[in-house]
């Protein structure tokens, strides 16, 4: 794929997003930072840079923001703590590194956002199984056709519908960034 058609595969898959789940993503994190409260992010490989990404963006740039109200957003990406991923993988499974997390950090009320290109990576259904049996709320963004994810939690995925990896991590940034500067 040449650049040309890489830019106008990208255009297709940020139309293919639609922005009232975006919205619906944005409005629920505003609810949580209003109360207080935390927001979980997490995702493998490119998606794991992206929920690092997402951290930042929120508690730097939101924080410093003028016209946001709260001062202290609470973002944490569970892709951020290489020894604590790395024990859980060797005593327990790999499977289970979101969800160990979540199980350890989470009181209900909090929010837990998956990033998957695929949607259908085990310790991402693990951890958004998990965040159910506490009672939060999950809303994930996802490419493909949404995988397991889109399927267990429809209404709070965003959708982007590309099967090209890099196209999809693109787009992903783009969300992240579209929610960021929304609230800030």
């Amino acid at each position: 794929m040449d650049s040309k058609q890489y830019i106008k595969e990208m255009k297709t898959a940020l139309d293919s997003i639609d922005l009232e789940s975006v919205s619906r993503l944005t409005e629920a994190l505003r609810i949580r930072y209003a109360f207080d409260q935390n927001v979980f992010v997490c995702g493998n490989g490119g998606s794991a840079a992206i929920s690092e990404h997402f951290s930042c963006d929120h508690l730097k740039g939101i924080r410093e923001s003028k016209q946001f109200v709260i001062s202290h957003p609470k973002v944490i990406s569970l892709a951020s703590n290489l020894p604590l991923i790395t024990a859980i993988a060797n005593d327990k499974s790999y499977d289970q590194i979101f969800s160990y997390q979540i199980e350890s950090l989470a009181r209900m009320g909090d929010i837990l956002l998956l990033i998957s290109s695929s949607g259908n990576s085990k310790n991402i259904i693990e951890a958004l199984n998990s965040a159910h049996k506490l009672k939060l709320d999950v809303f994930a963004i996802v490419g493909f056709n949404g995988g397991k994810v889109k399927e267990l939690i429809p209404e709070n995925t965003v959708h982007i519908k590309s099967s090209n990896y890099g196209i999809i991590e693109d787009c992903s940034q783009s969300v992240m960034h579209m929610i960021s500067q929304t609230l800030s």
